[in-house]
């Protein structure tokens, strides 16, 4: 299972580097007219609960984890949007255009940890509350709307349905990673790191599998780069390193205060119907488009 998980979350990697998945690309993108690409990242875990119902008709383990919304998730997703918006990238690019060369995102995810260690103390004595719905109503309605998306993407030209099927595909792949690994994703790997440091007697140091993980993300975002000749090393001024910094502490302590980046919430709360999943995104999104008007 874990060499099949590496072999996906390499694909994934490739996938969303050759789209260009990202949040604020998808929200510029709307501003200007043109929603097709954000919506289709909000989308992109429609069908990432068919491994997770898999593994529940055979084991009737519920993998799905629902919380309500409350006001850190509301005031999380803003904080990690506007930081996007300054660093104009979300979560998953950011490590994409690493991949790419642009050495100054190392600035950025320097900020994520600083803000993860600085500010992980905040959640330990905040528990959001549980949602729970029957498992049986929950893939219930994520079938139907599964079945709702197909269809749209049926009625779509050829070039809005070739992004559809890979940003769905990112996000089944997703799902499957999930199943073995429920904390997989960059940010999730980041809180623990920084829950170990603050109370080591707590929190467990996160196994080896999860930073391979990590790993082949990377190297498939750097092949699809080479392969796209997209790759080019740069080397940014100091100012714009300080910048970065800045826009990663942001986008940390959102992270935190949200339980996880976009990456989480698209690609973990929204597949498994959390409120507060849909709250931390949509307050991401008005995060990244309050951050571009500042910027501006």
């Amino acid at each position: 299972m874990l060499y099949l998980s590496l072999v996906m979350i390499g694909i994934l990697g490739y996938l969303a580097q050759t789209t260009g998945l990202c949040m604020v690309r998808g929200v510029k993108e709307a501003r200007a007219g043109s929603p097709m690409f954000l919506i289709a990242i909000i989308f992109s875990g429609t069908f990432s609960w068919l491994s997770i119902g898999f593994i529940y008709i055979y084991t009737e383990q519920n993998l799905f984890t629902a919380y309500l919304p409350s006001w850190h998730f509301v005031v999380g997703g803003f904080l990690f949007g506007l930081g996007a918006a300054f660093n104009q990238g979300c979560g998953v690019s950011t490590i994409s255009r690493l991949a790419r060369g642009q050495l100054v995102m190392l600035a950025t995810i320097i900020g994520w940890i600083v803000a993860w260690v600085a500010f992980s103390t905040l959640m330990i004595d905040i528990k959001p509350n549980r949602y729970e719905m029957p498992i049986v109503m929950q893939l219930g309605f994520l079938f139907i709307g599964s079945i709702l998306v197909g269809l749209f993407v049926f009625k779509l030209n050829k070039e809005n349905q070739t992004l559809w099927l890979l940003m769905l595909a990112i996000g089944f792949m997703g799902g499957c990673i999930f199943v073995f690994e429920p904390h997989w994703t960059p940010s999730g790997l980041l809180k623990d790191v920084s829950f170990y440091i603050w109370n080591d007697t707590d929190h467990f140091w996160p196994g080896i599998e999860r930073f391979m993980l990590i790993a082949c993300l990377v190297l498939g975002m750097l092949i699809a780069a080479i392969t796209t000749r997209s790759f080019r090393l740069e080397i940014a001024c100091v100012k714009r390193y300080l910048w970065h910094l800045g826009s990663g502490c942001l986008m940390g302590l959102g992270a935190v205060l949200a339980g996880g980046g976009n990456d989480t919430q698209l690609l973990v709360a929204l597949p498994a119907l959390s409120p507060a999943g849909t709250i931390a995104v949509l307050s991401i999104i008005v995060g990244i488009f309050v951050g571009g008007l500042v910027k501006r």
